[in-house]
């Protein structure tokens, strides 16, 4: 049997790296010297908030142009869908680190029953997309008299 020194900050960054997967954010590596990036699928980050009257989801979607966006309420899933295009490359300009993600994205949320449906809207600004999730009306639970005879 081969012993092994312990190592705590080696398995620190075995442990980030293994997060930085679940979570799909980008980790940082050095190999001989130079950092490399691995770079996740991009998801947008959003907000979900809830009112009396309706649910809120915000989504960040900076540089990403309205034309390039997809909302779909389908079965009680709303699936949000688009892409972030990246620049064109141009001569005589080199980057020197890329950490942004581009390329197409697809987030889905089930929707809870008290949503109606067909009254969602979507409005986009500033690189924020809100859907406003209207509830629907609740029925009132009737009571029933129960007479005793």
């Amino acid at each position: 049997m081969t012993l092994v020194r312990w190592d705590p900050f080696r398995e620190l960054e075995d442990m980030s790296e293994r997060l930085n997967r679940v979570f799909a954010r980008p980790a940082a590596r050095t190999s001989g010297g130079k950092e490399q990036l691995t770079v996740a699928d991009w998801i947008p980050t959003v907000d979900i908030s809830e009112t009396d009257g309706e649910y809120l989801i915000k989504a960040e979607l900076p540089e990403v142009k309205k034309e390039d966006v997809k909302v779909t309420v389908e079965d009680g899933v709303l699936t949000l869908q688009g892409a972030r295009h990246q620049e064109k490359e141009e001569k005589g300009k080199k980057y020197h680190r890329v950490e942004r993600s581009y390329g197409s994205f697809v987030r889905s949320f089930t929707l809870p029953e008290s949503v109606d449906e067909g009254g969602v809207k979507a409005e986009y600004k500033d690189g924020v997309l809100n859907l406003h999730l209207p509830k629907t009306e609740k029925v009132k639970p009737k009571a029933i008299e129960v007479k005793v005879g």
